[in-house]
């Protein structure tokens, strides 16, 4: 059963699924969809226009999957321009006051913790892991499994499986052990993840003479997600850190 407590506002238009809690003070402007199962805490603001100085006030919209928690004060812009908008997947968990800007689109079980900034245009892979406070560029492209430290910046696009180290911009340090073994990703899969981020950090390889390293290694798997997704970028990819600790990388089973 859907619950709507006192003082939270839901314009006319809006579309809410079945079972959905919103809570006191949240407002859901009528470009709204949300998925059933969602959990809308108080004083989320879901739909406004975006913080665009060439928005023209056309139609865009805001789309909720289905079992998402949106936590306290979270804000979620829709699209700039006509019939675009933010799309965020099935399962995801927003913590409180982290905001996605306009045309953000945000993949499947992805976490936001407390007072994640993502600006236009971002897109963020499933099952991603975004640390509270860390700010993401607009265009910016975050990979599947990836995780970024608390007070991070991202720049450039972040690679499938990839982690970030705290306080600093647009450098990648490791992979995401742990996350790709809680995702359930089998010894070999990983193990090629591993071999692919060492060809493309710490073989002293250009990012090109890199996937081609890769590609002549592996067929498919994590290693060809991994090329498919920079071969794609845009604004070019996070810069290698300094060699990580040997716990950092290593794939115990």
């Amino acid at each position: 059963m859907t619950r709507i407590h006192p003082t939270a506002l839901i314009e006319d238009g809006a579309v809410v699924g079945e079972d959905v809690e919103i809570g006191p003070h949240a407002v859901v402007f009528r470009h709204v969809t949300i998925g059933p199962h969602c959990r809308i805490h108080t004083g989320a603001v879901i739909g406004d226009v975006p913080q665009d100085l060439a928005f023209k006030n056309v139609e865009s919209f805001v789309r909720i999957g289905a079992g998402c928690v949106i936590r306290e004060h979270v804000t979620i812009h829709r699209g700039t321009k006509e019939g675009t908008g933010t799309v965020v997947g099935e399962g995801c968990y927003l913590m409180a006051h982290s905001h996605l800007g306009h045309n953000v689109q945000l993949g499947r079980r992805a976490i936001l913790a407390n007072g994640v900034l993502l600006a236009g245009y971002v897109e963020i892979g499933d099952l991603a892991f975004i640390s509270g406070n860390a700010v993401i560029h607009q265009f910016v492209r975050i990979g599947r499994l990836a995780m970024l430290a608390g007070l991070s910046a991202a720049a450039k696009d972040v690679p499938p499986f990839c982690t970030t180290r705290p306080v600093t911009l647009s450098c990648v340090t490791a992979l995401n052990v742990i996350g790709m073994r809680r995702a359930g990703m089998t010894p070999t899969e990983r193990a090629e993840a591993k071999e692919a981020f060492r060809l493309l950090y710490r073989a002293k390889l250009n990012v090109t003479q890199a996937l081609e390293a890769i590609r002549g290694k592996f067929a498919s798997g994590p290693a060809i997600e991994m090329c498919d997704f920079i071969a794609a970028s845009k604004r070019g990819i996070c810069r290698g850190d300094s060699p990580a600790d040997d716990d950092q990388m290593a794939d115990a089973e």
